[in-house]
């Protein structure tokens, strides 16, 4: 998608784990950024690129390796403020004139620095507008380099007890470096010095996403012409999304694929169906392909297994009925920026990609089809933001997170119909009770799996032997790391005795307190 209509932020990774977080700050400014290899950014690309300003990411070498990682030459002569962290700082003082001595990982026994510190101020600075009001910031430091000698023309504004330049800035060029990094949580007023940043820089905050919509349609519209587009359609936010965007744009050339593989929560397939053909008037095919499916799957437990029987019958059922739409030359995918910062390797060359991310895979090469991706170069609370400004409910913009697999992978061991009916009710009354005590949306993910256990109860008089099921509930900030929800016993009480209470086939209710890591949000 062309988007030099906004002024572009470029951040050069240098291989940090924490960039995405960099370009997630800047996005939350209304600024529009991109991230790319340092490999990627060759002088011929970094003017093509004519960025406002530059941010320099950290990374795990050390600059004092022969061949280790470099900003292009011609940044430096740009006249575009730039900002380097941690590794960021240490290669723009190397490149400038001056000096960074090894630490005792790269070998030259200096004192590195890690974790929480303080940063006392040195000078005033525009960067640091906002900072220092209540004494020293505390900031999160991660490097075992550090900067002996400060390149001419720069000064020293902040210090820290291993880290002697831990702000640096040649004022009259706009280059700042700082040790630190200011994108993590842990430096609670990193978000300030970002804002800082991007003033100095004369960025006026207007990537939002009305003004995307408006742009995304045109280029949708330019990209398909009179031809058809299919779009597999799950019901979750970013598939939700694309959909609702591309009707938005193309209107009847759209046509959208709902496979349910009977592997869905209860009421799922009735409310996505209702939602797109009934409220939105888009051509929604309604695949119903249960009895495939858990045919397919009757008898198998093991979780790679059935991970593998169902992506190859969803690629081969998509196919199916979408060789029936006649004139279709598109597939429309919410592949998203993340997904397309990963495609590229890091390490690999300027040319290598190590996954071409589409939702249904195979699907592009197989049927012949190009690819039609309007959300790929959003993040996830923007792409729930344009739902927003495409007219989308509220229930379905804030959806949990919902896996491909469905069910499958929220029922240890073997699956049955028994046992799928069971986890659908169950579920439900999870959720709604969530939903009653308020607690939906301080929620990244919550669900039920039913443990291929049976327990022994007692219910009236009588003995019963029923399954038993967990609780699983998460915060997180984006799946990758992952925290239990706090619940009180009493809500733990209440939904425990309303699932044993209304749902047959449960007599027994446990809550799982497992992070991630060493576990993973799905049971499976």
């Amino acid at each position: 998608m062309d988007t030099l209509t906004h002024d572009r932020l470029l951040i050069i990774d240098f291989g940090s784990q924490v960039t995405q977080l960099i370009a997630r700050r800047l996005r939350e400014l209304n600024v529009y950024c991109e991230i790319h290899p340092y490999q990627n950014v060759t002088d011929a690309v970094l003017a093509d690129l004519a960025p406002k300003a530059v941010i320099l990411s950290g990374g795990p070498d050390s600059v004092t390796r022969e061949g280790s990682p470099r900003a292009p030459d011609s940044l430096w002569t740009m006249g575009v403020p730039v900002l380097g962290i941690c590794y960021g700082q240490q290669t723009m003082m190397t490149q400038l004139g001056g000096e960074v001595h090894g630490g005792k990982i790269s070998g030259g026994g200096g004192t590195a620095e890690f974790g929480r510190a303080k940063v006392t101020k040195a000078a005033d600075l525009d960067l640091l507008s906002g900072w220092f009001a209540d004494g020293d910031e505390q900031v999160w430091m991660s490097h075992g380099d550090h900067v002996a000698k400060i390149a001419p023309g720069f000064e020293v504004y902040g210090t820290s007890p291993n880290a002697p330049y831990a702000i640096l800035a040649d004022t009259a060029r706009h280059f700042y470096g700082v040790q630190f990094h200011p994108e993590v949580h842990h430096t609670p007023n990193g978000a300030k010095l970002y804002e800082n940043f991007v003033r100095i820089a004369g960025f006026i905050g207007d990537w939002t996403m009305d003004a995307y919509k408006d742009i995304a349609i045109e280029k949708i519209r330019e990209q398909v012409g009179d031809s058809h587009v299919i779009c597999a359609l799950s019901g979750g936010v970013d598939s939700s999304v694309t959909a609702a965007l591309l009707h938005e744009a193309i209107g009847d050339q759209l046509t959208c694929v709902f496979v349910d593989h009977g592997l869905l929560r209860k009421n799922e397939a009735d409310d996505v169906v209702s939602m797109f053909r009934d409220n939105m008037n888009l051509k929604v095919i309604y695949a119903q392909e249960q009895d495939l499916f858990l045919g397919q799957l009757e008898g198998q437990s093991d979780p790679e297994t059935k991970r593998k029987i169902i992506g190859g019958l969803f690629i081969d059922v998509f196919q199916k009925y979408a060789n029936e739409i006649e004139g279709a030359k598109f597939l429309a995918q919410g592949t998203l920026y993340p997904d397309v910062i990963e495609s590229v390797s890091f390490s690999g060359g300027p040319s290598v990609t190590i996954k071409s991310h589409h939702n249904v895979g195979g699907l592009p090469e197989k049927m012949g089809l190009k690819l039609v991706e309007p959300l790929r170069e959003l993040f996830k609370d923007e792409v729930r933001a344009l739902g927003h400004e495409l007219g989308l409910p509220a229930s379905f913009i804030g959806r949990h997170p919902f896996p491909g697999p469905g069910l499958a992978i929220r029922c240890p061991g073997e699956i049955t119909r028994e046992k799928l009916d069971i986890l659908r009710e169950a579920d439900a009354v999870y959720i709604d009770q969530i939903r009653k005590h308020g607690l939906y949306d301080e929620i990244w993910q919550a669900f039920v799996a039913i443990l291929p256990v049976r327990t022994v109860g007692v219910m009236g008089d009588g003995r019963t032997y029923d399954f038993a099921c967990a609780l699983r509930a998460v915060t997180s900030v984006d799946g990758m790391t992952a925290d239990y929800y706090p619940f009180s016993h009493d809500f733990l009480g209440e939904t425990a005795t309303r699932i044993i209470n209304e749902v047959a086939g449960i007599n027994r209710v446990t809550y799982d307190i497992t992070s991630k890591p060493p576990g993973t949000i799905e049971w499976e």
